[in-house]
């Protein structure tokens, strides 16, 4: 992106300084207030408080926290742990554990707990993505403070954010991501200009190669999905505005290549032991199987379900679950973007974010083309794009991320072309008529708070430190073991200090055959039987083959302790596990438990 690309208003004067830092003070301010009214919720009760869709998201992401605060207060190799699915355990490093956050907060998590962590990263994620996005848009893009904010506002609180602040801190904190951005085009910039001749030019580039090693070392940690998107994205937004000047743009290719060689070298020095750990160490696997994740079209149109939009005009129910509203960008703002789009296609600018929407809205669509739940049997490019490797790892649905930062490019260009107008002629009408079409766009897309449940208390047995009595170096078999459905025991063993390690547990982790990964660990015999019964509200058939089978999965488990807590259909759970172990359960303040050592 070349500077001269910016609509500059006549006779408009530059702003001092200090007003402008004012302005970016206030700018961040109302960006901070927004991401906590949407998460208010949440703030008012850290104790109890749980964001109802997140589904068992909240209770894993909360884990991760506070398992990475614990390994740092114990000088514990964070990496891995089998503090659950025990014995095998967890790789951390291939199931985004956010150390980038995790580490430094560890204060903050130790002190006022993982749920405090997890709402603080979405605050912050939320409000530093949209401010990042602003001084971006502000330095390279437009003129106007007022553009800038909008687009910001936009890239920060878009459906998708705001669908990914119930559960996901990783699609949420992605502030690195437009500073990263800043840098290439900076470098970029130097090398159309001439800038990078001279004798500091070595120098320069030695320093934008480490800034940028360590920028994307640092995204690493936060989240690598989000990361390989924008790479992706911003790699065709470059080939495109290039299109018209190949030259230039392979003068800037062959500028910018020893830097960004260096960079990938720093990057790995930095990353190397970590992604070993990720892709080769302990329960590391090599692919993970979604099926089909695509976004149906009726999506793209619709309006979120926490918005304004959603609440006075909701649409068919049409997403994979409440955490992965990726696009729904309504009806108005397509309609917009599309008169837009035609009325600045002349600006390369435009015409690179235009393919930028078109290309990942495609993509995002998945394999077959589906309208209303139904399949069209339209085959699409992602057909084949899953066969990529890397690729084939990533939620098709979340490609439309790539779209956001892309649609408020054209948003704030127009925006700045509207201000500039206003600058020249109070009186010409056509700003005005941009800021309604504007703001009839945006205004359904305004989020709502979102929804907070109260959650069940621990167990005094976890809370007040007894289950300690009944561990030896085993594990803690809940009725039934913890599993993506249900991870509520993760946050009763965060709550009882990690004085013990689960049996099962929610993560992603590989297959003991196909090395394939898959949420959960694989299900025992056991497991699927307690699910069933708790399900069905029956007790199943107990003959000899299953009590065997019981015996050797809590073997496998090496299990020191089965507890039932309170629990739906908690009666038909005792009995069933009575009947499998021939025992009758012990009733230990509020759970009843089975002390199984001696099976050991």
């Amino acid at each position: 992106m070349s500077l001269s690309d910016r609509p500059v208003a006549v006779g408009k004067r530059r702003l001092p300084r200090i007003r402008v830092a004012r302005i970016d003070l206030v700018v961040a301010v109302g960006y901070l207030a927004s991401a906590v009214t949407v998460l208010s919720g949440q703030w008012r009760n850290t104790q109890s408080g749980y964001l109802i869709k997140s589904g068992q998201d909240q209770t894993m992401w909360e884990w991760f926290f506070a398992v990475t605060a614990h390994s740092v207060a114990h000088l514990q190799y964070p990496l891995g742990t089998d503090l659950q699915n025990f014995p095998a355990g967890v790789n951390m490093m291939a199931n985004t554990a956010m150390f980038g956050v995790g580490v430094p907060l560890t204060p903050i998590t130790l002190m006022f707990g993982p749920t405090v962590t997890f709402v603080l990263v979405l605050t912050l994620g939320l409000s530093g993505t949209a401010f990042a996005w602003y001084r971006l848009f502000s330095r390279e893009l437009v003129e106007s403070r007022l553009a800038a904010a909008i687009g910001g506002l936009f890239c920060g609180f878009a459906p998708a954010m705001i669908s990914h602040a119930n559960a996901h801190p990783n699609f949420v904190a992605l502030l690195l991501l437009p500073i990263i951005a800043g840098l290439i085009i900076r470098m970029a910039q130097r090398a159309t200009t001439g800038g990078d001749a001279g004798e500091g030019m070595p120098r320069r580039r030695i320093r934008d190669a480490i800034a940028l090693g360590l920028l994307v070392a640092m995204q690493i940690a936060l989240g690598e999905e989000p990361l390989l998107i924008f790479a992706l994205a911003f790699g065709l937004f470059a080939v495109v505005y290039y299109l018209h000047a190949p030259r230039t743009g392979l003068r800037v290719l062959r500028a910018l290549i020893p830097t960004v060689a260096l960079a990938a070298v720093i990057t790995v020095m930095l990353t190397e032991i970590p992604l070993w750990w990720q892709f080769f160490g302990p329960q590391s696997y090599r692919s993970i199987d979604h099926g089909p994740m695509g976004n149906d079209l009726k999506s793209l149109v619709q309006f979120p379900s926490e918005s304004l939009g959603g609440m006075f005009a909701p649409g068919q129910y049409v997403a994979i679950n409440e955490t992965e509203q990726n696009a729904y960008f309504g009806w108005p703002l397509l309609l917009l973007l599309t008169v837009t789009v035609a009325l600045l296609w002349r600006v390369r600018v435009v015409r690179a974010a235009a393919v930028v929407i078109a290309v990942f809205g495609v993509l995002s669509l998945g394999a077959v083309a589906m309208l209303g739940r139904q399949s069209t049997g339209i085959e699409l490019p992602w057909h084949w794009a899953e066969l990529v490797p890397l690729l084939n790892t990533v939620l098709e649905t979340r490609l439309t991320m790539a779209a956001i930062p892309a649609i408020a490019v054209i948003l704030a260009l127009a925006t700045d072309r509207a201000v500039a107008s206003w600058w020249q002629s109070a009186g010409d009408r056509k700003p005005l008529v941009w800021f309604t079409a504007l703001t009839l766009a945006l205004l359904p897309l305004v989020p709502t708070v979102l929804p907070v449940t109260e959650r069940a208390p621990t167990p005094e047995f976890f809370a007040d430190g007894t289950v300690r009595d009944y561990v030896s170096g085993g594990s803690v078999v809940t009725v039934p073991p913890p599993r993506p459905a249900d991870a509520r025991a993760l946050r009763w063993q965060a709550d009882a200090n990690f004085d013990f390690a689960l049996a099962g547990g929610y993560f992603v982790g590989p297959t003991s055959t196909t090395k394939k990964g898959i949420y959960g660990p694989e299900t025992r015999p056991t497991t699927a039987l307690l699910v069933q019964a708790q399900d069905t509200g029956v007790v199943p058939d107990i003959d000899a083959d299953a009590r065997t089978r019981a015996r050797d999965d809590l073997r496998f488990w090496q299990a020191d302790v089965v507890v039932l807590p309170s629990t739906k259909n908690v009666d038909v759970l005792r009995t069933t596990m009575t009947q499998l172990l021939g025992v009758t359960p012990t009733r230990v303040e509020d759970v009843w438990l089975w002390d199984v050592r001696v099976l050991r």
